[in-house]
């Protein structure tokens, strides 16, 4: 089934000027319901989705759950998959951030994380930071208490073309990517970095471009 020209950027629920201050409603089973009401309100049956951090962890979701409705997949800079040891650090690291949120202002909660991030990540992160809900972004921490995936294995049930940029810090590790486009039965790597070498939003579309066009255009 071709795939068509229309796009759309859908900003994650509780980020830029979304406000969802509910802890509750930040989970990833809603966050994948987000995405196909947003399909059925637009009236698109079936769709390439992509998406980047926590869009790439959503993108999966997705995938695994409505099958029939991802034609292909693109992921920039997969989440960690952590076991049950590294999931109990995510949830203390998450609550952390929250908590300076809560107490010191949006900026101050990400100061600490951003310095670990490859530089175009944090240039899009301080662009949304003043469109930002500081409730809601505390809400948005909830989602550490839920669980993404168990284990890699369970990429092996995604069947969706994908395709698999590989991050370079310790959130998206690179040797997690490779992994994933290993186990995903139709992944595919994509052998662009997402590193230093990247400085802003720009950089990492022109970085990116040319593959993700190429990959799309093969499943047309």
């Amino acid at each position: 089934m071709p795939i068509a020209a229309r796009s759309y950027g859908p900003t994650l629920r509780g980020y830029g000027r979304s406000v969802c201050t509910d802890p509750a409603r930040h989970t990833w089973a809603r966050y994948v319901d987000d995405v196909m009401r947003l399909l059925d309100h637009l009236g698109i049956s079936c769709a390439a989705l992509a998406g980047a951090g926590l869009g790439s962890t959503i993108t999966l979701r997705t995938a695994a759950g409505y099958p029939e409705r991802v034609l292909a997949a693109v992921l920039i800079g997969v989440e960690d998959i952590e076991d049950d040891e590294a999931e109990q650090a995510e949830i203390r690291f998450l609550d952390e951030f929250a908590a300076r949120v809560e107490a010191d202002g949006i900026e101050a909660g990400w100061e600490l994380i951003l310095a670990g991030f490859p530089p175009a990540a944090g240039a899009m992160v301080r662009d949304a930071i003043p469109r930002s809900d500081p409730v809601s972004i505390v809400a948005a921490a909830a989602i550490g208490h839920d669980r993404s995936f168990r284990s890699m294995d369970e990429l092996a049930t995604i069947t969706a073309p994908t395709l698999v940029f590989p991050g370079t810090d310790p959130r998206h590790p690179t040797a997690l990517a490779e992994g994933a486009a290993e186990t995903l039965p139709n992944g595919r790597p994509a052998m662009i970095p997402i590193g230093d070498d990247l400085m802003t939003a720009e950089d990492l579309a022109r970085a990116t471009a040319p593959a993700i066009r190429e990959f799309l255009t093969a499943r047309s």
